[in-house]
């Protein structure tokens, strides 16, 4: 009897095109997606989203296979599938460079093989020899160069010029696409529109009427706006505010509930870790005025902050 022939893809890679989405994950980014897709029909060209962390990369990608799945797209790419592999977990598996390499050079063969596969590989630095070790890039090169591989792939401008700029040859097979960060307005609808996600992922609803939640929505993005941000340490928009609302949920999840009132942005907000100390100590303040309506009408008590 024959043994079934492992799947690396299925062991460091993940299915986009096959994950299950509750909303759009790419929320106000039909423009990245767009370019994301025109330079994928250029024969030969794969696509580097590049901009800084927690600003929704993964999400363009996502959204692309969203796309794919409801054949939003041109009819060129309906029926693609997108695989995420996560090359960190491939180098962190073993400390043996020929194994490591073997196994992304299988990987490479198993996307060749499949037709109609985009490949997304997070953090491509990783791929550039940096320090001596596996130059991954070298093995992808021929097959992007011949187009048996379409490609993704998303770093921080950083570590785009550190690291990727450096390999000319690896860089001529992409083309570059600026990932900038949302302003206020769109990172609210951005938030409006992932509140069914988290409803569905984390099991708590919100009862209020669509303004009012997008009032709360606006006090947390105004309140993680640029110059508020603890340097180096969070993330952008809409990452930053993603994570507050999150925690809303999760404080509602704790004290047993099933909605998330006022209480719980009154907590996820004191406890924020992403902002300045001082800024929380005029925040807080801020907040209880703004709601102190919905304070009074659900007798939130002030002195629990988590």
């Amino acid at each position: 009897m024959n043994e079934e022939i492992l799947s690396l893809i299925d062991v460091y890679g993940e299915n986009l095109t096959e994950k299950e989405y509750i909303t759009d994950p790419a929320i106000a980014r039909d423009n990245e997606i767009k370019e994301c897709i025109l330079t994928l029909l250029t024969p030969e060209k794969s696509a580097l989203l590049v901009g800084k962390a927690g600003i929704g990369k993964t999400a363009i990608v996502e959204g692309i296979a969203y796309r794919i799945q409801k054949g939003e797209v041109p009819d060129a790419l309906k029926g693609w599938t997108v695989i995420k592999i996560n090359v960190a977990s491939l180098i962190g598996t073993t400390t043996n460079e020929k194994d490591t390499q073997s196994k992304l050079d299988a990987i490479i063969r198993e996307i060749v093989a499949r037709e109609k596969t985009i490949l997304f590989i997070d953090e491509t630095h990783l791929l550039v020899n940096r320090s001596g070790g596996i130059d991954f890039a070298n093995l992808l090169k021929p097959s992007l160069d011949r187009g048996l591989i379409k490609m993704i792939g998303a770093t921080t401008q950083e570590e785009y010029e550190t690291y990727i700029l450096r390999d000319r040859a690896f860089l001529r097979r992409f083309q570059k696409i600026e990932v900038l960060e949302t302003d206020k307005p769109t990172t609210v609808k951005i938030l409006m529109g992932t509140i069914p996600k988290l409803e569905k992922q984390i099991g708590v609803k919100i009862n209020y009427k669509p303004f009012q939640i997008e009032k709360f929505m606006k006090f947390i993005v105004e309140m993680t706006d640029e110059y508020k941000r603890i340097y180096e340490v969070s993330s952008r928009y809409p990452d930053i505010c993603l994570t507050i609302v999150a925690n809303a949920f999760t404080f509602a999840l704790y004290d047993n509930e099933k909605t998330v009132t006022t209480k719980h942005f009154y907590k996820a907000i004191c406890n924020c870790k992403s902002v300045y100390s001082d800024v929380l100590q005029k925040e807080i303040p801020r907040f209880i005025q703004e709601f102190q309506e919905f304070i009074k009408g659900e007798n939130v008590n002030l002195d629990d902050k988590g």
